[in-house]
């Protein structure tokens, strides 16, 4: 870090500090303003849609529902308002919503937490039962009763900032929704089971209604919420007031055992069918109202999505997303440290290799929620499988979440691998981590300020071993500025982690060279939010981006990006970025025939993007890039196509081509990425989804065809056929085929 970063570091610090200790909490009030009284029931309640019960004709009714999007603080006119009722028995929460505006509604797909969900018309309940902003739950469905569930942490970021991160969308559990479809609104009923929730003694909960409406091409909430906001955000909830606090969820234990079947092929390397046979569980144990035990015996993961291939026109690995539910949930007490190109912590690291194969896992247990009011716990181990080639290894995770002033955190963790092999550890294969970080944001959530430091630890390695970072963030709803500082030293092992930049691969001597390096990442925009019924936002934003490698103290990046958004009140989009970028390859590089030689390259190039209406049944998204390209130049263009048959399919196809041109003796290069996917929902419970990937970067055709049905809530049938085949010798690699059920069983 040179003397003007640190300097200006330490004065947006006490810009920062000073702000945030005076900062006034928007929201802190609401709970106080905004209150809903939740009373028992003796009414036996049928979840059906129709609100035949006398309880909902005398419980409170929370209406008058205000705009987040496309504007704030006005309230939604009267024929399009939203009515709330809520009550409860010993069993589960239940919620009658009035959902008013004529139809038709827009119901992108009938498949569960469907990616597609939120650009239709929905209807989404969230609770902070912890009352402490820091986590909560929210569940969603629309006019057909889909069902769309996940996680909410404290951090789910600003719309500015393009970071919706604090949503788990991965996190399942069981509850019901059903619905029916009148003239001029729809009625949502939904029951919500105690066990399907962690919480505590309180008698008050934090709680959100919020609903979007694809007419208006409006999100809405109970409470004011900013426009910055996401509608769920913890720090503008209501209150749930109840009559008497909650008594303690009965035996809440869910077993879900699997059987599979599978026949595979590895074509490539001639061996024969492998056919297999196999078995495993898991189990969720609620070891009380806030501390929740999971744990797993030979999982498998098979009937997760394959991971969507991209273009990758860096020197470095590109992070792909968690998929394996064992992992997803609860995944922010454990990953949600560093800053995005460092994480500590990665949990693709465990039983996957870095091209996605996975490596069959024993056994793994984690310990997860609040042991306090405020603070929270995540323990995990896992034992991978040793091989012929190489050994298991036993992984173990530590952290530890406690809430300061309001919205800020302390947390902390502790990684341990050690290599396993014929029964022992070996004790010189390890890697152990800790660090500690404060996050302090301001109550208002606009200004925030973070500093972690990390230290690692292997076997005969010292010195160079640790990482750190400071974030400084000032904002209001048109400005934003953010900034981090980090650093790693070439000896911080991330071997339960994901370090971006510290592998740096050789192409002439074919071996990855591990650096040190230090990392600026700064950001400003300013986002206008015209009086227009036409457009929503204009959005100016600069963007800068350095790396400095640490033993030579040389910049190997350093990237500007200035650009322009308009967001339409139709849904659709326009960007277009201006990008002068610095690159010096500490080592010999190819992205053709030739590898490029380590050397400074300097170019600009200049990118657009148009995003069509995607309430449509017919949308795209086409883009394109011109400019340098590490002494050559770039041409790309992409594209994705998609088509909606309303409830029932979903069809697109995403393209993607790249050419890049250097001097005769570095050569050219043509890459073409091409992945046509098909979805057919059949009802809620029956689906068919298929998808192709044609990718030349990596020589490989891929199909991926899965069958899913849901016989009961969580519990299915998988049918999946994988198939890869090489592009450039065409012919078969590997195919699999795999049949798996698991069952859901509450005990």
């Amino acid at each position: 870090m040179n003397n003007a970063t640190l300097w200006l570091f330490i004065f947006l610090f006490a810009i920062v500090d000073v702000t945030v200790i005076s900062a006034q909490e928007n929201g802190l009030g609401l709970r106080d303003q905004y209150q809903y009284h939740i009373k028992r029931t003796q009414e036996p309640i049928a979840v059906d849609g129709k609100l035949d019960e006398s309880v909902w004709q005398n419980a409170q009714s929370a209406t008058d529902f205000y705009y987040i999007t496309p504007i704030d603080d006005k309230l939604v006119e009267q024929e399009d308002q939203t009515e709330v009722m809520m009550t409860y028995d010993d069993r589960n929460i239940y919620l009658a919503a009035i959902c008013h505006g004529a139809p038709p509604y827009l119901v992108t797909s009938l498949k569960r937490d469907g990616s597609g969900f939120w650009d239709g018309d929905t209807f989404m309940l969230s609770f902070d039962p912890g009352n402490e902003r820091t986590n909560g739950y929210g569940f969603a469905t629309n006019s057909s009763g889909v069902q769309y569930d996940n996680e909410l942490s404290g951090n789910l970021g600003t719309r500015s900032s393009g970071s919706n991160g604090g949503f788990n969308t991965a996190w399942n559990n069981k509850w019901q929704a059903e619905t029916t479809v009148h003239d001029d609104h729809y009625i949502i009923e939904m029951a919500i089971p105690f066990k399907t929730l962690r919480y505590g003694t309180s008698k008050t909960w934090g709680v959100q209604f919020n609903r979007g409406n694809t007419k208006s091409n409006s999100f809405q909430a109970w409470t004011p919420v900013p426009r910055q906001f996401f509608g769920p955000d913890l720090g503008y909830n209501a209150s749930l007031v109840w009559d008497e606090a909650p008594k303690k969820a009965k035996s809440n234990i869910a077993l879900i055992p699997y059987v599979l079947t599978s026949t595979s092929k590895d074509i490539a390397a001639g061996t024969p069918v492998d056919n297999n046979f196999d078995v495993g569980w898991d189990a969720k144990i609620a070891l009380t109202s806030s501390l929740n035990l999971d744990v797993t015996v030979n999982p498998d993961f098979s009937q997760v999505d394959v991971d969507r291939q991209v273009t990758n026109l860096t020197n470095v690995n590109i992070r792909f997303p968690e998929q394996r539910i064992f992992f997803v949930e609860n995944n922010e007490i454990f990953s949600d440290f560093g800053i995005p190109p460092m994480r500590p912590f990665f949990s693709r690291k465990i039983g996957l290799t870095d091209d996605g194969a996975p490596i069959p896992i024993l056994y793994g247990a984690r310990l997860t929620g609040n042991v306090t009011k405020d603070t929270r716990i995540g323990i995990l181990n896992m034992q991978t499988k040793s091989s012929e080639v190489e050994p298991g290894n036993n992984y173990s995770a530590l952290s530890f979440n406690h809430r300061i002033f309001g919205r800020s955190v302390v947390k902390g963790f502790f990684h341990n691998r050690m290599g396993y092999k014929d029964g022992e550890f070996l004790s010189d294969d390890y890697m152990r981590n800790f660090g500690l970080e404060l996050d302090y944001r301001s109550q208002n959530g606009y200004n925030r300020f973070a500093g972690a430091y990390s230290l690692s630890f292997s076997d005969n390695v010292s010195g160079k071993n640790a990482y750190y970072h400071t974030i400084a963030q000032l904002g209001s709803q048109n400005f934003r500025f953010y900034i981090n500082v980090a650093g790693i030293g070439q000896n911080y092992a991330d071997d339960m982690g994901f370090i971006q930049q510290q592998n740096q691969f050789d192409a002439v001597e074919d071996k990855v060279i591990k650096i040190g390096y230090d990392h600026l990442f700064s950001s400003l925009s300013y986002t206008i939010f015209p009086d227009n019924e036409k457009i929503n936002t204009h959005r100016f934003s600069m963007l800068n981006i350095g790396d400095r490698e640490r033993s030579q103290n040389q910049i190997f990046n350093y990237t500007v990006r200035l650009s322009y958004e308009l967001a339409l009140a139709n849904t659709s989009s326009f960007s277009v970025g201006f990008n002068p970028t610095y690159r010096r390859l500490l080592f010999p590089f190819t992205f053709t025939e030739n590898p490029l030689p380590a050397d400074e390259y300097q170019w600009t190039e200049v990118e657009v993007e148009y995003q069509s209406d995607v309430r449509k049944d017919f949308s795209y998204t086409i883009g394109g890039t011109l400019g340098g390209f590490y002494g050559g130049n770039r041409k790309s263009i992409s594209t994705e196509i998609n088509y909606r048959q309303q409830p029932w399919g979903n069809f697109g196809v995403t393209f993607e081509a790249n050419e890049l041109t250097f001097d005769e003796e570095f050569g050219n290069s043509t890459l073409l990425l091409i992945g046509p996917q098909m979805e057919f929902n059949f009802n809620r419970d029956l689906f068919w989804t298929t998808f192709f990937q044609y990718n030349t970067q990596r020589d490989n055709f891929n199909i991926n065809s899965r069958f899913q049905w849901r016989f009961q809530p969580l519990s299915d049938l998988f049918l999946v056929y994988t198939d890869n085949y090489a592009i450039e010798q065409w012919g078969p690699k590997n195919r699999t085929l795999v049949l798996k059920v698991n069952y859901w069983l509450n005990i």
